[in-house]
């Protein structure tokens, strides 16, 4: 695991030099403290901050082929780079280390770009062939490992995090108006924009070449069509279920390095760390957080599971610096992220950074298996499909603004007015609240398109022909890569802690795509077949039966207590508001309505407020000298046991 950058120059009398990959790689010193490499010819320049696990002392990067014309950088593991060595070897190829790496460079020999076929694992790696002249840059099938590019001037700069490529070129932070709206929108930036113009992420599932001075990208994996596969029994059907995610989390036990599991307490830690506990002869190491406030503190779930499978369990009771601690994040995001369980992720990172360099984390089973409420939400508790289209849409246009601003059930009568795809896109973005209060500037939203169109466009060319597969396929393309796997890597990279996700390795997953609806959400039973299985490994059934809370924190009692003055007095600064991004008005009422307790706006006003500190504590950082470096993240303070 580790953090990857370099460049490459395509002007004749250009040259790349080691201080300038260098000076990438020291942005992201996070990502790997442990080694770092370089290697520049003429002009191409690799570079690599290295967080040993595999192979210590021989897995040094950049690696190379037997006569050093194809070089490779690499980020992530490849878990079945054992089997894939043999045969590579059986065709005289002969290594110099034990890495995954190395079995890359090798594969393109054989397959070129088709290399990444081979791959199981998550990944991006840079890899370049000198004879032909080619750069090859792809990213995993699911997005788990981060990669972003931009092309300047001819040359084609990439790296994990957009911070190394602005460290070398400030200039090309020039930011895109209509990706923060997404960001607004979503509280993220879909991929592939970034919240730069000139600078892109690698779309999940894709490569590019650079070659000549042209870049091609193209897509080498999706999703299988959905719900192809109904098997005969329940039984039969769990009995495959815990042979393929068995496999899933045995083969991601692989390390040279201690290794845990985070444990919320959930069903899909609760279910990894089961089949770990089974797969592994050692008491598997687990971590857990807690809040003070009890309806947000999931400990004591995680303690019983822990004492179930017998753990070696830590636990930490969290108390943290919360406006030291956000600020500081929000200059260590090269984004805007409204994803308020960032924080949990982070503190449980750090505690089990403290312990061990690898762990494993329950990430992707609600988009698999059709986790969250929003599914039932939109796709039945809302759906009147019996209500005629004209007559959903004279209701919004006629009759809706007509109803009082403050009358019980206005905006669920306009949801129930929508058809399902829009209902169900617009319940995962701002557009309700920017529809009813008016909280962005009327001139931001008109100059920056329909941020809703690339939504429904995924839900229109799913490979599915059911609601709740296209949902999930959508969710898969956008909120899993753009939210989930962003928030992960970022928090753990930031205190230099891998985490592996069991339920996104694309075999696995593949099978639970293919299988039917009715496995996945019957009657509105959300995970209803994964559930199941965590009865059937033995998951406690009080952790089973609890409401779902997710990676939950007391977000709303922080922005009424610890954080309110800071909401308050940041939202409404001159400086805040002179940006032309957010309405004073909307903006008021917004927080009116939260403080006065008429509505819970925690999580809308959270994402303007990191909207806000980005640009003061990340954004101003770059315009005001361009000499970006790693900072180190502070430990947070707590109890621990």
């Amino acid at each position: 695991m580790c953090g990857i950058a370099g460049m490459v120059q395509t002007h004749p009398d250009g040259a790349v030099t080691e201080a300038v990959i260098q000076q990438m790689c020291q942005a992201i010193v996070h990502r790997g403290p442990d080694d770092e490499g370089v290697f520049v010819k003429g002009g191409v320049g690799l570079g690599m901050r290295r967080l040993s696990i595999i192979d210590l002392a021989g897995g040094h990067q950049p690696l190379f082929n037997e006569d050093k014309t194809i070089w490779i950088v690499f980020n992530g593991e490849i878990y079945n780079f054992l089997d894939l060595r043999p045969e590579l070897e059986r065709r005289g190829h002969r290594f110099s280390t034990h890495t995954d790496t190395e079995v890359i460079v090798h594969l393109y020999e054989e397959h070129g770009a088709g290399c990444v076929q081979k791959l199981r694992g998550m990944f991006a790696f840079a890899l370049y062939d000198e004879p032909a002249g080619r750069l090859l840059i792809a990213r995993d099938r699911l997005g788990k490992k981060p990669l972003h590019y931009g092309l300047d001037k001819g040359t084609l700069l990439f790296a994990s995090e957009i911070k190394a490529i602005l460290a070398v070129r400030p200039e090309l932070a020039k930011v895109s108006q209509q990706a923060l709206l997404q960001y607004l929108y979503f509280g993220y930036v879909p991929d592939p924009a970034t919240a730069f113009e000139p600078i892109r992420k690698l779309p999940p599932g894709h490569l590019l070449e650079f070659e000549n001075g042209s870049v091609r990208i193209r897509r080498y994996w999706d999703l299988p069509e959905y719900g192809t596969y109904d098997p005969a029994s329940e039984e039969e059907l769990l009995e495959e279920l815990e042979k393929r995610l068995a496999e899933a989390v045995r083969i991601r036990l692989i390390a040279d390095v201690p290794l845990g599991a985070m444990l919320s307490g959930g069903t899909d830690s609760s279910t990894v760390v089961a089949l770990m506990a089974r797969a592994t002869p050692r008491p598997v190491k687990t971590f857990s957080i807690g809040f003070r406030q009890a309806e947000f503190n999931e400990a004591a779930y995680a303690r019983t599971v822990a004492e179930k499978f017998s753990t070696d369990h830590h636990e930490l009771i969290v108390e943290p610096d919360l406006v030291g601690t956000v600020t500081q994040l929000t200059g260590h995001l090269e984004e805007p992220f409204g994803d308020s369980s960032m924080l949990p992720t982070y503190f449980i990172s750090c505690l089990a950074r403290q312990h061990v360099k690898v762990a494993l984390s329950g990430d992707g089973g609600d988009e698999a298996f059709a986790g969250y409420d929003r599914y039932r939400i939109h796709l039945q508790e809302r759906s009147h499909e019996w209500i005629p289209e004209w007559a959903g849409r004279w209701y919004r246009q006629h009759v809706h603004p007509r109803v009082p601003y403050a009358m019980p059930g206005r905006n669920l009568a306009y949801s129930v007015a929508l058809p399902w795809n829009e209902r169900y896109a617009e319940g995962v973005s701002l557009q309700g609240f920017q529809r009813e209060m008016g909280i962005l500037s009327a001139d931001f939203v008109a100059a920056n398109g329909a941020p809703l169109q690339g939504f429904l466009e995924y839900l229109e060319n799913a490979p599915a022909h059911d609601a709740l597969s296209r949902v999930l396929y959508l969710d898969s393309k956008t909120y899993l890569p753009g939210d989930i796997l962003t928030k992960v890597d970022r928090m753990s990279m930031a205190t230099s802690l891998e985490v592996r996700v069991p339920m996104l390795d694309h075999v696995f997953l593949e099978w639970v795509t293919a299988l039917a609806p009715r496995w996945k959400m019957p009657q509105g039973s959300q995970k209803f077949i994964l559930r199941k299985l965590a009865e059937r490994v033995g998951v406690p059934a009080e952790v089973l039966n609890r409401p779902k809370q997710g990676f939950a924190l007391p977000l709303g009692h922080w922005m009424r207590n610890e954080l309110k003055e800071m909401v308050q007095t940041i939202l409404l600064e001159a400086r805040t508001l002179q940006r032309g991004y957010f309405n004073p008005k909307g903006v008021r009422r917004m927080l009116e309505e939260h403080f006065n307790r008429r509505r819970d706006h925690s999580a809308r006003l959270w994402r303007l407020l990191v909207f806000e500190l980005w640009h003061r504590n990340f954004l101003e950082s770059v315009a005001s000298a361009g000499g970006l470096r790693s900072q180190p993240v502070a430990v947070l303070s707590g109890e621990s046991g």
